[in-house]
């Protein structure tokens, strides 16, 4: 996932290359933006917040994010990226 924090909504925008690209309504300090990624994700796919994590970068725009109870077709179909 690539992370663009300080936008003005939370939004899936599409690709990054091979990354889904994620706009985020929060600023990059103190894991707001990464909370906000979790959050929206949370939110979007109807799982709780603590299904959610970054398993991977933390502290840049590239994040690798476990989402655990959810199959990867329908991840891909709500996130607009792919068939579902």
């Amino acid at each position: 996932m690539y992370v663009q924090p300080r936008a003005s909504r939370t939004e899936v925008i599409g690709l990054h290359g091979d990354a889904i690209k994620l706009r985020v309504a929060a600023p990059p300090v103190e894991g707001e933006a990464n909370l906000e990624v979790r959050r929206f994700l949370a939110k979007l796919l109807g799982i709780p917040l603590s299904s959610v994590t970054i398993v991977q970068g933390e502290t840049g725009r590239r994040k690798t994010v476990e989402v655990q109870g959810v199959s990867a077709a329908l991840l891909a179909s709500r996130l607009g990226v792919g068939p579902g």
